[in-house]
């Protein structure tokens, strides 16, 4: 296997939830910010399980269904999402978090992670990424504040995020090895661990140049031609994320992530994890930037903008290298198609597509 230096990084900024509630609570901050223990102080801590949300059912009675995300998409072809009931999906994933995990595993595993002083520069074990396959069945963006509001109030959002503005809040439940690629998002994003151990990338808006920019299209983000899953195979974008400098935080259940809107990062879970991100715009932000925002979502809608090239509708096998990807100069992107799936999932390939290994 190719030999993958990475970026450099350093650990992120961290602080008690305790002392940054006793010395004023979070206020105006553009770089992210780790917050040890914040959820531990809502009642979701105490609430949410994946037992007790596997038991949600609609107001008649009946199973919740909803749309999966089949795979890594924010990079190569999206395959077709999965309309499948949350129950048994979730239900697995609580029979697997029962397994305890290794301190050797993950792109800083824990023993290590021990080891380095603040400030110390260090690099990542990429080769972690190809131990599994990037194709988790993954419940994504499941709007579950608004199909059941009375869970709002195990989220004391405004406690942590005081101020006003607009907020959507989305949560991601699934297993071990789920990948969200490289991208940043419009708003500011707060990402809440409730059970769980996560790894995740972060660069600063002035990494840009180092990020190739994809013209592939997903709603309120911008994505990354960089497949983290797939450096050994992209050896052009390989040598411009090398240039890159980061930051690195292990989000551990119970822990709350500040991204700043137009913060790259990817997300790598090492377990079975349930997550809510809280995005969030002020009223001059929504002027500033929502316009355009929503006049290219509904562009896209009507097929006139990057339409069969975007993380919300299933994409050709084949993919033409004649898309611009937009690069620093001299590099140009590397285009690879992946299989797509077709048919709906039996209870049996869910728990394949859910175990924390690729036999």
């Amino acid at each position: 296997m190719t030999s993958i230096l990475g970026p450099s990084f350093r650990l992120i900024d961290e602080v008690a939830w305790e002392d940054l509630a006793r010395n004023g609570g979070f206020g105006s901050r553009r770089t992210p910010l780790l917050v040890k223990g914040a959820v531990r102080a809502w009642p979701a801590w105490r609430r949410w399980s994946f037992e007790t949300l596997a038991d949600l059912r609609r107001p008649d009675g009946s199973d919740v269904v909803f749309r999966f995300q089949n795979g890594l998409v924010e990079q190569g072809i999206t395959r077709p999402p999965l309309d499948l009931p949350i129950a048994p999906y979730i239900r697995e994933l609580a029979q697997s978090a029962a397994q305890p995990q290794g301190d050797d595993v993950g792109l800083l595993p824990s023993r290590r992670l021990k080891l380095l002083a603040r400030g110390e520069e260090f690099r990542l074990n990429w080769s972690h990424m190809k131990s599994f396959k990037p194709n988790r069945v993954y419940l994504a963006q499941w709007n579950i504040l608004d199909e059941f509001r009375e869970l709002r109030r195990d989220f004391d959002i405004r406690r942590l995020w005081p101020g006003w503005r607009w907020t959507w809040e989305f949560v991601f439940i699934g297993p071990a090895n789920t990948v969200t690629g490289l991208h940043f998002d419009f708003p500011n994003n707060w990402f809440c661990q409730v059970r769980g151990t996560k790894e995740v990338v972060l660069f600063p808006p002035n990494q840009a140049v180092h990020m190739c920019k994809s013209r592939k299209y997903d709603w309120g983000a911008t994505l990354s031609d960089i497949d983290i899953s797939r450096l050994d195979e992209q050896s052009r974008e390989r040598a411009a994320f090398e240039h890159a400098q980061g930051l690195y935080a292990r989000v551990e259940a119970g822990d709350a992530l500040f991204i700043p809107r137009r913060t790259w990062h990817a997300v790598v879970a090492l377990e079975p994890s349930i997550s809510l991100a809280v995005f969030g715009l002020t009223p001059w932000e929504i002027i500033a930037g929502g316009g355009p925002s929503e006049v290219k979502h509904l562009l896209h809608k009507l097929r006139l903008y990057r339409w069969g090239n975007c993380t919300c509708h299933q994409m050709p096998q084949v993919q033409s290298s004649a898309r611009h990807t937009e690069y620093p100069p001299g590099q140009r992107g590397e285009h690879h198609a992946h299989g797509k799936r077709e048919s709906e999932l039996s209870s049996a390939l869910v728990r394949e597509l859910t175990a924390q290994r690729t036999p």
